[in-house]
């Protein structure tokens, strides 16, 4: 048999090695069972010591200790058995002792939240989810950044010039010695104009190229007209400055440079790494926080960026866990392991014992959901059975089941935004469906195959599709088979190739009415209908340059009729609300109606300060950011709908609000 050699290991041994480390002390004394006590064997060169890195094999120690008294010889064998049992006795007193110190429920600068769901990318240019956007606003900032009451700050872009009647803009950047990307490297103006460039290109597969097709050649260069991408209307003049020239005076422009989809990026990051440029250890930021870990399908983890140019926040982490299970994340709330829910947290069941507690917020939002058609896929292709499914869909029932104030909606531009009203779709009247229906040549549903509905795999979505289901069935004796899908998959299934019906949300990118309409456009690629009208892309197109607000207003009623009552490629179900419960000690966590929440001020630990940031006091007129020179532009028709832009005292404020203008 081989000879062990000595333990040259320093580590320290797992608990679960204790019965084996016991074997190992025991072992130099208690050879058999024949053993004499009063006659201990001497210690031999292949009795290692236990716990060093070093054996007891030397010969000089080995010599002298075999030439001691036998007695003596028997207490030193046994001293490593007294010094263990010692030491479990002593580890025992300090777990014991520790019992009793008090355990905070919080960890102070860290904040503790759930996502939800694994983010589908971190790519700001390919990335369309609220889920990923939670990521990416808190790790990016670009030239503009929201206020909370949805006006235009500065970020990156200290100031800028609005020139030429509105069709080009000059950004000067701050100074490269204040804004920093996260390996110290200046953010400069090239870096804006090589990612607005690559979101262009249509191999990049943007989801919001559509963000710039005002931009010279911005269209036909995504579209493939125009191969040379160097010929979008983007440049950087120096490292400080951009220019940007429009084919046209886009009243919202400014807004859009706030969105995630134009922040700039790093050429030689996303080259280096190819698909894997956003992992920890790759990805290159300039935002309040930088990505610290990423454990898909666990956990998310942010560090506060120390070279951020508004200072270091004060959280020093946050943690985005990834729990789909609305009850589970609830739980964990409960048991002071989250520190605050949203919607991606509340199990229905939970929601009205929360609105008593007093750090329950009910928050009015800009994002509307909907039934989708995929108008290519039969029976959907005849609008005959599309509208006889919007007028059999009962809205009221959607408040009821899921608790959280919605508000049923007929059309599809939101309440207090310029062309709403509230006639533009479709009434709940079954009898009228069933007389489409069987224009369509399917009488009480009969000859109608099965449909299929797609829809995200999340508690409470599943209650609002089972409710059409039966509402389809019993109305229409339409069949609907449910089709539930992880996140990623739902959103990779809705965009490329979507069943008949699916079930979808949209949320506002900006605060202007073209958000919601130029959704449907035929260039858009987050219109997973497969709808498109040329007269209706044109109504969007005029809307978006009219000046005056009544023009305005006028043209998008009429689009609005054209989508919701005509055409009928969704069915708008309702508003939606964001609805969130938090710990004592978590403050200054700012939610804006655009449903985008921001950390960069909050904080984890005692303290006086609310646990949601205060709104700013919406702007008194049109907001056009801070530009240092404007020649005549009129601006007068991009509003700001107030009932988003206030602090809400209570939930009846802000429904009191969304009627207050038609």
């Amino acid at each position: 048999m081989k000879e062990r050699t000595a333990l040259t290991t320093t580590e320290p041994r797992p608990l679960d090695s204790l019965p084996h480390l016991l074997e190992e002390v025991i072992a130099p004394t208690v050879v058999s069972s024949s053993t004499s006590m009063s006659s201990p064997q001497p210690l031999r060169s292949a009795q290692l010591h236990p716990y060093g890195s070093y054996p007891v094999d030397s010969f000089f120690l080995e010599s002298f200790i075999n030439t001691l008294h036998p007695g003596l010889r028997l207490v030193l064998s046994w001293l490593p058995v007294f010094g263990f049992v010692l030491f479990m006795l002593g580890l025992m007193t300090l777990a014991g002792g520790c019992t009793s110190i008090k355990k905070e429920p919080y960890e102070p600068g860290v904040l503790r939240m759930n996502l939800g769901n694994e983010p589908p990318s971190l790519d700001w240019h390919v990335t369309t989810d609220f889920t990923s956007f939670d990521v990416i606003s808190n790790i990016m900032v670009g030239l503009t950044q929201y206020r909370s009451n949805l006006t235009c700050a500065p970020a990156i872009a200290e100031t800028w010039e609005i020139l030429d009647g509105g069709t080009r803009y000059v950004f000067h950047l701050r100074d490269p010695k204040e804004t920093f990307w996260t390996d110290g490297k200046a953010v400069t103006a090239h870096d804006f104009e090589y990612a607005w460039k690559r979101l262009a290109k249509p191999e990049t597969g943007g989801a919001y190229a559509n963000f710039l097709y005002d931009v010279v050649n911005g269209l036909e260069i995504n579209t493939g007209a125009i191969k040379d991408v160097d010929q979008l209307g983007v440049k950087a003049l120096d490292d400080r400055t951009l220019e940007v020239r429009l084919k046209k005076p886009i009243a919202y422009f400014i807004y859009l440079t706030a969105h995630p989809s134009l922040y700039p990026m790093r050429k030689d990051m996303v080259e280096q790494f190819g698909d894997r440029w956003t992992e920890p250890g790759n990805i290159i930021t300039n935002g309040p926080f930088l990505l610290k870990k990423w454990q898909h399908e666990y956990k998310i983890e942010l560090a506060a960026n120390p070279s951020y140019f508004e200072g270091t926040p004060k959280l020093h982490t946050i943690k985005m866990f990834m729990i789909p299970e609305l009850s589970t994340a609830f739980s964990l709330f409960e048991n002071d392991e989250l520190d605050y829910v949203d919607n991606r947290s509340f199990s229905n069941s939970e929601i009205n014992r929360c609105k008593k507690l007093p750090n329950y917020k009910n928050i009015p939002i800009l994002s509307g959901a909907y039934i989708g058609f995929n108008v290519t896929k039969p029976p959907m292709n005849d609008p005959r059975v599309r509208k006889a499914i919007a007028y059999s869909i009962d809205k009221s029932m959607f408040p009821k089941i899921l608790r959280r104030e919605e508000r049923p909606i007929g059309g599809w531009i939101p309440p207090g935004m310029c062309g709403y009203d509230a006639d533009s779709g479709l009434p709940y009247d079954p009898a009228k469906g069933r007389e489409l229906l069987a224009q369509a040549g399917y009488p009480d549903g009969k000859g109608l195959p099965s449909v299929p509905m797609l829809y995200p795999n999340r508690e409470d979505t599943k209650l609002i599709v089972e409710a059409i289901q039966a509402n389809l069935k019993k109305d229409l004796n339409i069949h609907v088979e449910l089709m539930a899908q992880e996140w990623k998959v739902y959103l990779s299934t809705k965009r490329r190739d979507p069943p008949a019906l699916f079930r979808a949300t949209w949320g506002a990118d900006f605060p202007d009415t073209d958000t919601f309409m130029s959704l449907f456009t035929a260039h858009n690629g987050n219109n997973c209908t497969k709808w498109s009208d040329p007269k209706y892309d044109d109504l969007i197109a005029r809307a978006a340059v009219e000046q005056d607000f009544n023009k305005r207003q006028a043209i998008y009623r009429e689009a609005d009729k054209m989508l919701c009552q005509e055409a009928v490629p969704l069915v708008p179900t309702y508003l939606l609300t964001q609805n969130v419960l938090t710990k004592p000690w978590a403050h200054n966590l700012l939610f804006t109606a655009l449903d985008i929440q921001y950390f960069k001020g909050a904080s984890v630990g005692e303290g006086t300060e609310p646990s949601l940031a205060p709104i700013d006091p919406p702007p008194a007129g049109p907001d056009m950011g801070r530009p240092i020179r404007v020649e005549q532009f009129p601006t007068k028709s991009m509003t700001v709908p107030k009932m988003f832009v206030r602090e809400f005292s209570s939930a009846m404020d802000a429904r009191d609000l969304m009627g207050s203008r038609a």
